[in-house]
């Protein structure tokens, strides 16, 4: 079953019910706040118990899409943080079916005057949802203009986790990246997996790997596959920031740890006239040995 139907803040909301998974999503940012895969008895992605629902505002937690610009905007900093795909309606296409349960969705995103006086720029963006066993979702971007364009993107995706500070990240070991929390130091990575205990905020560079998070507490493992991405961030605000978060507060931070496709500076993308590009983040669970 899946139903387009009124959702809190008057968003606009769809619902998705199969012997798959249950999912739910709004076309407000393209926004996935659900995706829960038959058998699992916790939702895989986390949702903020203190989300703002309400035209104009990002949504904190499920996967929230960053793009054209990842964090502050490089040369303004009274641009909104992380672009404004995450803000705006996009246009919804008619869901389709596989054979094996899984639920297909696209959706649009196209430059008006209200984008251009952000982003001078002709675009085409679609966010597509394989919505099934596994998650998939596939952002690509075309560029529509006369001239080259460059552009940041995430997947800004929240994986929910028992306890955070228990959690494991397995897969940018070795791996070059700048740490945000420390001055924008760039170091590399250790042999051992990333425990996100504290704040953390890092920018994995030139990496293609998978992501594996291994969680004790739910005694299970998300894995998160990608391509077309060079970039991983891995977030969390930790015990000092957390409880400050408005639209996060409390212990919540507890509950997630941000894994991140994306591709950012100095692996922003470059499109030609004509030109376009997609990048893919495909997230399945298995259980924890």
């Amino acid at each position: 079953m899946a139903t387009w139907e009124p959702g809190p803040g008057g968003l606009s909301w769809l619902t998705i019910e199969t012997e798959a998974c249950r999912a739910r999503l709004t076309a407000h940012g393209a926004h996935l706040c659900e995706w829960t895969p038959a058998g699992q008895e916790h939702p895989v992605l986390f949702l903020s118990p203190r989300a703002v629902f309400a035209p104009g505002v990002s949504i904190r937690g499920g996967v929230p899409v960053c793009f054209p610009w990842f964090a502050t905007h490089p040369s303004d900093g009274a641009k909104p943080a992380h672009g404004f795909a995450r803000t705006r309606t996009w246009t919804g296409e008619p869901l389709a079916r596989d054979a094996d349960g899984t639920t297909r969705l696209t959706l649009r995103l196209a430059a008006d005057g209200a984008t251009r006086a952000l982003w001078p720029t002709d675009f085409a963006a679609t966010l597509t949802f394989a919505l099934g066993a596994t998650l998939a979702m596939t952002f690509e971007v075309d560029n529509r203009g006369a001239t080259p364009i460059d552009y940041e993107a995430a997947l800004h995706t929240y994986l929910t986790v028992g306890d955070v500070a228990r959690a494991r990240v397995h897969g940018l070991e070795r791996t070059r990246f700048i740490d945000k929390v420390d001055g924008m130091r760039e170091t590399t990575a250790g042999d051992a997996p990333l425990v996100p205990a504290g704040e953390v905020d890092r920018v994995f560079l030139d990496t293609t790997a998978a992501c594996e998070v291994e969680d004790p507490v739910l005694r299970r493992r998300i894995r998160v596959d990608k391509a077309g991405s060079r970039v991983t961030v891995v977030w969390n605000p930790g015990p000092e920031k957390g409880p400050a978060v408005a639209d996060l507060g409390g212990d919540a931070w507890r509950r997630f740890v941000c894994v991140e496709t994306a591709n950012t500076a100095p692996y922003a993308v470059r499109l030609a006239p004509g030109d376009r590009h997609a990048m893919t983040a495909t997230i399945s669970v298995s259980a924890w040995r």
